[in-house]
């Protein structure tokens, strides 16, 4: 396919010329009543940005995929200010596009088919149904006639397809029975659509992480807990995930880790229960780890955070490693699928070495301690569920405790506990932000990143950008000055795409700013939280384009008001 991808780049203003003198309806007749009134969509091969643009003009919000340099360099100046976000990726394997972890309501071939070898085409089928939504649609144009340039062309068929279908669960319509005539009027070329459904996501995953929350035995909150953790990283790090495969994720399991202490930690602070109905302890509570930091607050562990001092950082070290050690030999080892003895959870653990000195909580630290295995499904599930699943996390999480209290006589109201759960408060986390504008506003201007009017040191508001209320956030880029009115008139509002996209070189003037001396916790934060950038990125503009996907998934997971 390499070979044809060249001939795209080569000839990229001659064929965007040619396919946008045809208008999407007429190219797409047969099938454009299918195309949803809100959603994802995810164009593979999408050439000029013809069918992007007007996807993106319905309100969709469009990933376009293009490996071709030429013609994607073209085509993201014809969808400039559309909601299109260009991606330089390709078939079979489309790492970019699994790295956003986000599902699609409408997923578009066109003039694509011919050009994937037969050898490549159930890999590429069984990949890409993976990304549809629950009744989700998959539009395939096939291509017959000869071609009379240096592109390869494999001949193509329904049945072929009909019989992937078959093999991977998906609905098949073949939406014309005799071939359409080509619009570009080349008279041996005609075109069939075929379309394939997701008629169910059939992946049992509530089952499964209903039993383990509800129904599972437990003998302890080490289940639950997990689940909360894996929960809390699915919703607020998706750029988290080591690699993806078929049936599994690979998160850094000092990640894990570290989300466990922030769970953990203001309940053991705050109340002595013991972890069992009788009077066991907590088996991550060791004197070199642990203990040693009872003075910390659970706000100190961040990812980002660095500790430069020998004392800390080797109580940090050695916790974190406790954990890791007590998640294998617990929780993973006693969730399994019902009514089997197989593990939903698998863990490869790697033996890291203490720093000498100081240590800073990235990637590269956090991936030392091994790699924690998610099952697919569950991922998606945790990540694109999290506003139903965690209530009932923390509810059972809470009645264990206090059924735990109940037998050991101790006095805490449920109501108590549930708030000890609750996630770490905003207003605490705002503070480094705050000291860094009023540092700045002693020898410089800072701008309201939504108006772009100079804020005053006598009253501004710092506003996280992806409302906390609903993914709870605290990240540097997350975080922008604003004045105090806007900053109420926005609320827990989500802020439009237009508005993003109008705020851009604000936001980005920004970051640069106030975190581009100090640019290490800044983008080790963003690298993890925010979807398709590399643990090495250090561009702002990249992170922006992350902010703006991930704005777009929150819309379609939780469907907030906007602003």
């Amino acid at each position: 396919m390499s070979e044809n991808i060249r001939f795209y780049t080569r000839n990229a203003e001659k064929l965007s010329t040619q396919y946008n003198s045809v208008s999407f309806e007429n190219v797409h007749s047969d099938w454009v009543s299918e195309i949803p009134d809100q959603g994802f969509v995810l164009d593979i091969g999408a050439g000029s940005g013809r069918d992007a643009q007007f996807l993106a003009a319905k309100g969709l919000t469009v990933f376009a995929v293009e490996p071709a340099t030429g013609i994607r360099e073209r085509a993201q100046q014809y969808t400039v200010n559309q909601n299109v976000h260009w991606l330089d990726d390709r078939l079979p394997s489309l790492d970019k596009v699994f790295s956003l972890q986000t599902k699609f309501d409408l997923i578009l071939l066109s003039a694509v088919w011919m050009h994937v070898a037969p050898s490549e085409r159930e890999r590429c089928i069984r990949k890409i149904s993976s990304l549809l939504k629950a009744r989700g649609k998959i539009v395939i144009s096939l291509r017959h006639g000869a071609c009379n340039d240096e592109r390869t062309m494999h001949p193509v068929s329904a049945d072929e397809l009909a019989a992937f279908a078959k093999k991977f669960g998906l609905a098949f319509r073949l939406v014309n029975e005799n071939p359409r005539k080509d619009e570009l009027d080349r008279k041996d070329v005609s075109w069939q659509t075929v379309i394939l459904t997701l008629p169910d996501d059939g992946s049992g995953a509530f089952p499964l992480l209903r039993n383990i929350i509800m129904n599972d035995s437990k003998s302890s909150t080490y289940k639950v807990a997990l689940l909360r953790t894996l929960l809390r990283i699915a919703e607020g790090h998706p750029g988290a995930v080591i690699k993806r495969e078929q049936e599994k994720v690979a998160l850094p399991l000092g990640l894990v880790a570290l989300y466990w202490i922030r769970l953990y930690k203001p309940l053991i602070d705050h109340y002595k229960i013991p972890q069992h109905g009788q009077s066991r302890g907590y088996g991550f509570i060791k004197d070199n780890g642990w203990k040693s930091l009872t003075s910390y607050p659970a706000s100190d562990f961040y990812v980002g955070a660095t500790y430069p001092g020998d004392g800390i950082s080797k109580a940090v070290f050695y916790t974190i490693k406790q954990v890791a050690e007590l998640i294998e030999k617990m929780p993973v080892k006693y969730i399994t699928n019902p009514g089997s003895d197989t593990k939903v959870f698998s863990v490869n653990r790697f033996q890291p070495k203490r720093p000498n000195t100081g240590l800073t909580l990235d990637g590269k630290f956090l991936s030392s301690f091994g790699e924690f295995y998610v099952p697919a499904h569950i991922w998606d599930s945790l990540t694109r569920f999290s506003a139903w699943i965690e209530p009932s996390l923390v509810n059972e999480w809470a009645s264990l405790m206090a059924g735990y209290c109940d037998k050991n006589n101790i006095k805490i109201a449920k109501g108590d506990l549930l708030e000890t759960l609750a996630w770490i408060d905003p207003k605490r986390t705002t503070a480094k932000v705050r000291s860094r504008v009023d540092e700045l506003l002693t020898k410089d201007r800072v701008h309201c990143c939504w108006s772009g009017k100079a804020i005053r040191s006598a009253g501004y508001a710092v506003d996280h950008a992806m409302p906390f209320a609903r993914w709870p956030n605290n990240d540097l880029w997350n975080l922008l000055p604003t004045q105090t009115r806007v900053n109420s008139s926005k609320s827990d509002k989500l802020p439009t795409s237009v508005r993003m996209m109008n705020s851009r070189s604000l936001i980005t003037e920004w970051w640069e700013q106030a975190w581009e001396k100090q640019a290490d916790e800044f983008f080790i934060q963003a690298n993890l939280a925010l979807p398709n950038l590399s643990a090495s990125n250090r561009n702002f503009d990249n992170v922006f384009e992350a902010m703006t996907i991930q704005r777009d998934r929150i819309k379609d997971f939780q469907q907030l008001e906007e602003w």
